[in-house]
């Protein structure tokens, strides 16, 4: 594991020569020290990515040349792919089998830009008809430049493909900065992207706080575009900051998503659905489907059955075989956690089940899946992202009250809804503000889909063709093309 900058191609140590401590969750112990960038570390990147872009080239490449490196970056995540999930694991605290998923997912990343990239080759122009003959007019789409993208700690490489696939195969150049608790695999990136002979500046990861190194990251006026993950209020600074320069902005931020159960739906299959929705890598997911109704006529039934099998959740550290929730990310958010469980206490609400640190787990940041149920509408656990493994349960009566309930929220990153009534399903997917929903399900997530959310819950759309798009600024050629002058002041007798 390195302990140096990537920058310009090379590793560099940072200026100050500052370094932070990276913790394994699961066991509360050091496992590495990583350099912490200043900004002005953050500068001589940004300065590397400007000169790549202006200068060395980079998106003067066809999308099939630029391919070619994405399609090197995969292979080399895939050849790597278990030893990477492994630092995951004991960087961020998820189980193995969640890594290893997330892994493959990053490499398909870059494959799947890099078909779009190819597709930027085929599609270059799009003419625009024009209503005077006397002109012809095109559109054509090009990089917006240097961008800079600041990452969060729940799915460490995965997030890093989002933003650096998308950006790469539009012919933009990239600051990367990971979370700080969450370094490792980012590193791992670099190292890659250096083995398969990436232009030197095209792509640079410098670690450290958010306080530091992002916000140098956000503050500097070379930097185009800004790409952010994380929580809302991180997102409004951000957001601030980058109407001083007009910077291009994209926002993919918190969610307290509701997942809406009818009384026709198969109980089993709604508790199954409930559970990966909520307990998946901690709860630590924007999108977790974190509050649920079910309508009342299955209300106790399900309830029971989600409490006997939330209790069945084996515990530990994610290399262990059959892990299924590992400790939260950090002493941290496990404090903050614990903290909005014992608030929702306090407000009235009831645990079904967890709300503990389990039984023989002394060391790691560790927390047993929770249900709540008489939660108060009004309370921070109702209205409030957790970003744990908590979930609030509550029965409902008819349609338009789900629907109400659903709705009621300042954020609107995703839904979901089951019933086996494909018209009512795809009635209250309709009705729903946010911007993913799911039918009979929670929380698959595809690359080609878009991907973002209404409301305080973000701005602009990763993934799919829209991630790209994201990277991209659009401007308007239009060529004069009559043989007769134009001669609205100089006249044709006036003429030489």
């Amino acid at each position: 594991m390195r302990n140096e900058l990537y920058i310009d191609g090379k590793w560099v140590a940072p200026v100050k020569g500052g370094t932070f401590e990276i913790v394994n969750p699961a066991t509360e112990e050091v496992i590495h020290k990583a350099a912490a960038a200043s900004a002005e570390d953050v500068d001589i990147a940004v300065k590397a990515a400007r000169r790549a872009f202006d200068k060395d080239g980079w998106p003067k490449l066809s999308g099939r040349e630029r391919a070619r490196y994405l399609r090197a970056i995969a292979d080399g995540i895939r050849a790597r792919q278990a030893e990477i999930a492994r630092v995951e694991v004991i960087d961020n605290g998820k189980p193995f089998p969640e890594a290893d998923w997330d892994v493959a997912d990053a490499a398909g990343c870059f494959d799947f830009y890099a078909g779009l990239a190819e597709q930027l080759d085929n599609n270059p122009d799009e003419p625009i008809v024009l209503a005077d003959a006397r002109f012809t007019s095109k559109a054509v789409k090009e990089p917006i430049g240097v961008a800079g993208a600041i990452i969060p700690w729940n799915y460490p490489l995965l997030m890093a493909a989002w933003k650096v696939a998308p950006a790469l195969a539009a012919g933009c150049t990239v600051v990367l900065k990971p979370a700080e608790v969450t370094s490792l695999t980012a590193l791992e990136l670099a190292a890659i992207a250096d083995e398969v002979g990436l232009p030197p500046g095209v792509l640079n990861i410098v670690t450290g706080s958010g306080s530091v190194a992002g916000q140098a990251i956000i503050d500097h006026k070379q930097v185009d575009k800004l790409a952010f993950t994380g929580s809302g209020p991180v997102g409004s600074k951000i957001m601030a900051a980058a109407a001083r320069d007009i910077k291009r902005v994209s926002l993919e931020l918190g969610g307290k998503s509701p997942f809406v159960v009818f009384d026709d739906a198969d109980i089993d299959e709604a508790v199954e659905w409930i559970m990966f929705g909520i307990f998946w890598n901690q709860g630590q997911v924007c999108s977790a489907t974190s509050r649920v109704l079910v309508q009342e006529g299955i209300y106790d039934r399900l309830l029971a059955r989600l409490v006997d099998e939330t209790k069945k959740i084996r515990i530990g550290n994610g290399l262990e075989e059959g892990v299924l929730l590992g400790p939260l990310v950090s002493k941290r958010q496990h404090e903050q956690v614990v903290a909005a469980i014992e608030a929702a206490k306090a407000a009235g609400a009831t645990v079904a089940c967890g709300g503990q640190r389990p039984e023989g787990f002394d060391k790691g940041y560790y927390l047993e899946p929770t249900i709540l149920t008489d939660v108060p509408l009004e309370s921070d656990a109702w209205r409030e992202e957790i970003f744990g493994p908590v979930l609030c349960i509550r029965p409902f009566s008819t349609e338009e009250e789900a629907i109400e309930l659903a709705n009621d929220s300042r954020f609107g990153l995703a839904a979901a809804v089951m019933s086996k009534d494909d018209v009512r399903a795809e009635r209250v997917a309709a009705a729903f503000r946010a911007g993913i929903v799911w039918i009979n399900c929670s929380q698959p997530t595809f690359t080609e889909a878009p991907w973002g959310g209404y409301k305080e819950s973000g701005i602009g759309r990763e993934l799919g063709r829209w991630g790209l798009e994201n990277y991209l600024e659009t401007k308007q050629i239009t060529k004069y093309v009559s043989k007769d002058p134009w001669s609205w002041y100089i006249k044709p007798a006036e003429r030489a």
